[in-house]
Parts: C-alpha cells; sequence; structure tokens
C-alpha cells in the first residue's frame, strides 16, 4: 500500500511539470473567426466559386491533437464561414496528397478512422452543450449534441443539413450548410463557441483550430474559440418535424407456436420547437424495426450485462435523464420501456417528451410513454423528469423524478405489491473547473416501493483529476438491499443462488479508484505508453468482505496505428452463494484468490486488412479459463467492409463442477452503393444464448432524412436440433416533412 502511495505522489508530481492547457478565456480572445454575409445564393457543390468565399477570413494555423498535442500538423486545414437569411456556410479544404481513407459511406460512421472534418458549435458559448457536425471526404454526414463533460458522439441526433465534397489530387473539400432552425440560440449573441477538427488516418494524426490537450476529446466544449458576428445572426425560425411511417410484412413464431401472419402499421415521430431552445418531441404507436439487433457477447460474470440503447427516440438529448449515476448504477435505463425482462418487445402506444433550455442556464426534461398489452404483460406508463441547473461556469446541479405505473388489477396487486409501481427521485452535484481539469461530483437517490421504507437509498461521490500526462479517478458508493429502479439498471444487487434456483437482492458498497500515466515519446516507433491500475472493492451491507479486483494494463499506441496492451488482474472473491458457470455441480460458497493475464494486438487499421487479437487465460475460482478472440477485417472502400468475429472461452473446474466450452461466430457484410444505398447483413452464433441469428437489413435513403427500408431476421435455436424460433419480413417507409 505505501509503495502505491509513493508512486501515486510522485506521478502527480510529474504531471504537474506537463503541458499546461490554455485558460478557456484566453483561448477565445486569441481565437476568434470573422463570420460573413453573403449577399448571393451560396450553391452547394464543394467549389468555393460564390464571391464571399474569396473574402471570407479564414482559420488555417491548425494544431496538432493526437497522437501528441506538441507541434503542427503535416497537412493543412483551412476553414471559411458566411451565412444568409437561413444558413450558416462553412468551405473546408483539407490539402492532402494520395487517395482518401474512409471507413463507409454510412450516415453516422463519425470522423473516426476517417478522412475527415468536423464543425463544433456552441451558440450560447456557455461550454456546457452543443453541437457536433461532421464529414467524410465521400460526403457521409454525421451529426450529434454535445454536453459538458469529455463524451464521444453517440450521432443519436438526426436533423437535416445539406454538404457536398470534391476530390483533387492534392486537397478535398467540402462545403456545408446548415440551417439556422436546426440550431438553438439566442440571436442577441454575438459571439459564438466554434472549433473545427481535421482526422487525417494517413499521418495518423488529429488536429484542432484551437489548441486542445491531447488528454481531451478533440470537440471538447471547454477549447472552442470564438465566432464574431458583426450584425445580429437571423433568428432560428420555427423547427417543426413530422415524420410519418408505414410498415408491413410476415412473420412467424414457432417457439410459441404462432403461426405466419401478415401485417401492417403506421405511426409517426413529430417535433417541434417550443421556444428557439425547448423541443417537443412525439411519437405514436412507434415502431423500432429497422433498428440493428444488439450485438451479442460471451458473458463470463456473475451478473446482467448492460447493453446500450438503439433506439432514436430515446437516444436524443438523453443526458438529461441517463447520465444519473455511475456506468453500473443506472436509476434511469431507457431499454426497460418497450421490452421485457427478457428483452421481448411490448408495443409502445405513445410517447412524448419535452427537452431544452428554459433559461440560458437551466435545462429541463420531461417524458411520458404508455406501453400496450402483450400476452400476459400488462399494460405501463413511464414518466421521467428531470432539470439541471447550471452554476458557476461549467459546473451543474440537477434533479429527477421517475414513475412506473402498472396497470394491474387489485388483487394482483395486493398479491405482488413490488410490481404495483416504482419511483424514484435523486440529486446530483457536478463541480468541473473551467478547463475541465478538476471535476467533484456527489449523488443521493431514493427509491419507492410499496410497505419498503428502510434501506432504500442509493449515494455515491467521487473525484477526477485530468492532466495531460497524468489522471485520477475517485468513486464510492453505497446501494440498499431495498433500491429499487423500475426504470434503472443496477449491475449486481441480483445474486442468483444456483442451488435454490432463486435471485436473492443484497445492497453493497463499492470503491472504484482509477490511476494513469502516459509518455509521449518524441522520436521513435511509439507515439504514446499509457500505464493504468485500477482497484474495485466491494464489501456487503454487514462491511464483510465481497469483491476486490486489483487490474494494471499498460497500453502502447504505434506510429503506424496500431495497438498493443497487456493486462494483468488479481481477483479475491468471497462468493455468497452456489454459482454454475458451466452444466456441472454450482461451485460452493467460499473464498476464491485468482489470478489472470491478457493481452490484445490491433493491427493498422488504415489498411484494406487489418485484424485485431485478443488472448487471456489464467485461474477462475477452482479452476482454470481461456479465451481467444479475433477479428478480420477487410475493406474495399468504399463500397464494401467485411468483418469476420470469432471468440472462444473454456472453463474447466474440477471434478464434479463441470467444463464448458463457448463459441461466438459473428461475421458481418456491408455493402454501401452510395451515400442513399445501404445493405448490411450481421450474422450471429452463440452457443451461449443457445441462439443463431440473422439479420439482413436494406436502407434506401431517398430523400434527405426519409428512408425506404427492407429488414429480414431469423433466429434459431442451435440446440438439442436446429429449430426456427422466429422469422420475419418487414418493409418500414418513412418521410421527413419539414
Amino acid at each position: 500500500m505505501m509503495r502505491c502511495i509513493l508512486l501515486f505522489i510522485s506521478l502527480f508530481s510529474i504531471s504537474r511539470l506537463g503541458a499546461q492547457a490554455l485558460d478557456a478565456q484566453i483561448i477565445q480572445e486569441r481565437f476568434r473567426l470573422q463570420v460573413s454575409k453573403s449577399e448571393t445564393p451560396i450553391q452547394i457543390d464543394g467549389d468555393f466559386s460564390e464571391a464571399v468565399w474569396k473574402t471570407a477570413q479564414a482559420a488555417d494555423s491548425f494544431y496538432l491533437k493526437y497522437p501528441t498535442d506538441v507541434g503542427k500538423p503535416k497537412k493543412r486545414t483551412t476553414v471559411q464561414v458566411c451565412y444568409d437569411s437561413r444558413f450558416i456556410y462553412f468551405a473546408i479544404t483539407a490539402w492532402d496528397s494520395g487517395k482518401a481513407l474512409i471507413q463507409s459511406l454510412k450516415r453516422d460512421i463519425g470522423h473516426d478512422g476517417n478522412d475527415a472534418v468536423g464543425i463544433t458549435l456552441d451558440p450560447a458559448n456557455e461550454k456546457t452543450n452543443g453541437f457536433f457536425f461532421t464529414i467524410n471526404a465521400f460526403n457521409a454526414q454525421s451529426e450529434d449534441q454535445l454536453k459538458i463533460g469529455d463524451d464521444m458522439p453517440g450521432w443519436s441526433w438526426d436533423n437535416k443539413w445539406f454538404s457536398a465534397t470534391k476530390r483533387l489530387e492534392d486537397r478535398w473539400t467540402a462545403e456545408i450548410a446548415i440551417p439556422f432552425k436546426t440550431l438553438r440560440y439566442d440571436a442577441a449573441k454575438l459571439i459564438w463557441g466554434i472549433n473545427f477538427v481535421r482526422s487525417d488516418p494517413k499521418s495518423n494524426e488529429y488536429s484542432t483550430w484551437t489548441p486542445v490537450p491531447v488528454n481531451f476529446k478533440s470537440m471538447n466544449l471547454g477549447f472552442t474559440g470564438s465566432l464574431v458576428w458583426k450584425d445580429t445572426p437571423p433568428p432560428a425560425g420555427t423547427n417543426w418535424v413530422f415524420l410519418p411511417y408505414l410498415t408491413g410484412g410476415t412473420s412467424a413464431d414457432p417457439e410459441f407456436n404462432i403461426p405466419g401472419k401478415a401485417t401492417f402499421n403506421g405511426g409517426f415521430d413529430g417535433k417541434l420547437a417550443l421556444t428557439s431552445a425547448l423541443n417537443l418531441d412525439l411519437t405514436v404507436n412507434p415502431d423500432f424495426s429497422q433498428i440493428e439487433v444488439d450485438q451479442q457477447v460471451t458473458n463470463l460474470t456473475r451478473f446482467n450485462i448492460f447493453l446500450p440503447e438503439r433506439r432514436t427516440f430515446f437516444l436524443e438529448n438523453d443526458d438529461l435523464f441517463s447520465d444519473y449515476g455511475i456506468p453500473p448504477i443506472r436509476p434511469f435505463y431507457s431499454r426497460r420501456i418497450g421490452l421485457d425482462p427478457n428483452g421481448n418487445r411490448i408495443p409502445i402506444i405513445a410517447g412524448a417528451r419535452v427537452t431544452g433550455n428554459i433559461s440560458p442556464t437551466t435545462r429541463i426534461g420531461f417524458m411520458d410513454m404508455q406501453t400496450g398489452v402483450k400476452n400476459s404483460y400488462r399494460a405501463e406508463n413511464y414518466m421521467a423528469a428531470s432539470i439541471s441547473q447550471r452554476l458557476f461556469k461549467r459546473s451543474v446541479v440537477r434533479g429527477y423524478f421517475l414513475n412506473r405505473e402498472n396497470f394491474i388489477s387489485a388483487g394482483e396487486k395486493a398479491a405482488n405489491p413490488l410490481n404495483a409501481f416504482g419511483r424514484n427521485a435523486g440529486a446530483e452535484f457536478n463541480y468541473i473547473n473551467k478547463n475541465g481539469e478538476w471535476s467533484v461530483w456527489g449523488a443521493y437517490n431514493h427509491s419507492f416501493k410499496k410497505n419498503i421504507t428502510n434501506d432504500n437509498q442509493y449515494f455515491n461521490a467521487g473525484f477526477e483529476y485530468n492532466r495531460r500526462r497524468f489522471s485520477f479517478v475517485h468513486d464510492m458508493g453505497k446501494i440498499g438491499t431495498n433500491y429499487y429502479t423500475d426504470m434503472g439498471f443496477v449491475a449486481r444487487i441480483e445474486n442468483y443462488d444456483a442451488a435454490r434456483d432463486t435471485i436473492i437482492r443484497l445492497g453493497f458498497r463499492q470503491l472504484y479508484n482509477n490511476m494513469t500515466y502516459r509518455i509521449f515519446p518524441s522520436k521513435g516507433k511509439i507515439v504514446q505508453h499509457v500505464m493504468q491500475f485500477t482497484t474495485f472493492i466491494v464489501v456487503n451491507p454487514d462491511n464483510k468482505h465481497n469483491e476486490t479486483n486489483l487490474e494494471a494494463e499498460y497500453n502502447i499506441t504505434f506510429r503506424n496505428a496500431s495497438e498493443l496492451s497487456f493486462t494483468g488482474t488479481h481477483n479475491r472473491v468471497d462468493l455468497l452463494f452456489p454459482t454454475a458457470f458451466t452444466a456441472g455441480k454450482p461451485i460452493p460458497a467460499a473464498r476464491y484468490d485468482f489470478q489472470q493475464m491478457e493481452a490484445r494486438y490491433q493491427s493498422d487499421y488504415r489498411k484494406p486488412v487489418n485484424f485485431s487479437l485478443r488472448a487471456a487465460g489464467g485461474e477462475f475460482y477452482n479452476g482454470n479459463y481461456a479465451t481467444f478472440r479475433g477479428v478480420l477485417n477487410i475493406r474495399m472502400q468504399p463500397h464494401v467492409n467485411l468483418a469476420f468475429q470469432a471468440e472462444y472461452n473454456k472453463i474447466k473446474l474440477p471434478a464434479d463442477y463441470g467444463s464448458t466450452e463457448l463459441i461466438l461466430l459473428a461475421p458481418r457484410f456491408e455493402i454501401n452503393f452510395n451515400t442513399q444505398l445501404f445493405w448490411t447483413t450481421f450474422i450471429q452464433y452463440n452457443t451461449q444464448r443457445n441462439n443463431f441469428n440473422i439479420n439482413s437489413r436494406l436502407q434506401y435513403r431517398f430523400q434527405p432524412m426519409s428512408d425506404l427500408f427492407v429488414v429480414y431476421t431469423d433466429n434459431y435455436f442451435i440446440t438439442p436440433t436446429w429449430q426456427n424460433r422466429n422469422r420475419a419480413v418487414v418493409f418500414k417507409l418513412n418521410y421527413w416533412f419539414n
């Protein structure tokens, strides 16, 4: 322990000598870009032939962002900005040599791994919320909303904007038009926050207009420059969207003896800007048949795995609801809405959501969803409300209230009072200094269930220090045994007792620490060394030890974009209940100490054929395990992407406790005919879930944000014999009226 403390002090001291981030106010004073007014219409063609582009001020001196934030990038980038009564325009020249490198032509592919440019916009200039628009050299668009903090975009926010690219021998160009009504802003503000990102994978470099430290994401709102308006920008105007859809198809469900039948359906989504910063979203009879299936994983833990939300309606402005708590404990988890505990779809009748700002410093969110009846599953109503108040420069205090109401009979409520309703409320405070180097947080959460009045709280507190070379995260929390989250997710509160075949709830306390140190060599084949040490400790409500995980990781990033990492783990588990990992006898409740090692390698992703390998093994409770995983990627740009994933796991326990072999095969085939027509097929063979799945989806974007989908899905039991579980062919047509 003393060695760890001394190492922490030494690294902290060294980190103080690293490059200091510029003050956010100084950045905005030094980096100023005048937006020009265009007197003639702008033709979006990538040619820059309009008169305004000959005189508009250019941002043309970018700073290196990755793999190091020291020096200038190898390739030059210039950006100009102008506007008229409807649009804000960007003219971007990315000087280059050779063939552009892209990963896909699909929308929302993002900028990583692509020859791409990105625009960070903060019209409020408060460094808490904004927008991020990116485009790659083949004109594939991506966009998302940004929030306070440093998270990567999820590309869940969709809106209509226009762009064109042109590829030349020594450069590629992008011309972009973003409608003012797409943005949320106060027309009286004459300075917006802005930054630009250039991704140059052939040089393995990211660069930005303003200097952004290597330990922050390129689109971080804390490092924006100033977009200066000489005159008041045009009013945003009313932004409304009506998105109706029609579906049809045929489906059969042999698993439940449901014969094949044809179905037709319809519904709509609606969006209305109530003010320049407050939106109303409506959905009636929503359909998510076009959403890609979950990527299956092999689970070697004792608890459920958190799967990401994929349904678009729940993703826009989702931070207002889903960011409460910490990653393994979330009071709000939207996948609980419209899905039963086994992941089967429950029809959603209608929903409404209001999100946005009611003042420059106050954001609100309100959502109400009504589900229908399916077989024995009763109708339910889900309501979520959230308010966030900004304090100081970038800090926030926020609170929420959640309510799930089950429309079951009085007799059912009396027999099972826990299922009658579930309510949660809580508050959080998150302090972030103006440069984002320090953050401190604390939270209290309370659940309400009929006849439960004690041990129903969850709280956590922590802090993070993030510098160029050194970062440290500390978090601690306590969750009560009677803390229920009918609309949330808690990873480890439910413990399965394999001997009695029952679930036992048990609260816990946890302590998490992560220390990271980075080294940036100025020469040689290596561009970055990253060393991490993580501790995770769990104790039971009676303060007896439950689990300790100690992990050390060393990661090397090479100049050719390949990566190599090694991880060593020590685990101590006081197993509370007999647990089965195989078909054999459950291992007994006892103390287990076991060590594991892991190695991972990612080859140069820029090459048309690249691969990743992972090998892990060691002790596993009272036995041993081994894992091998490989992914082979073949890219025939810009049209074809092939990925072949294979994973093999073997658990070998002594004597009667059994052994098992788990196989996961997941090939994926993607054909991009152009930026409007895509065909993706995903096949998954998973022996742990005893499931073989095919999901094939054709998407034709015949107008901006308007699509025709044709989806084929098929599921089989693998054993004892190949038996069809369900099958469907569905088409979906939607049209964006705006």
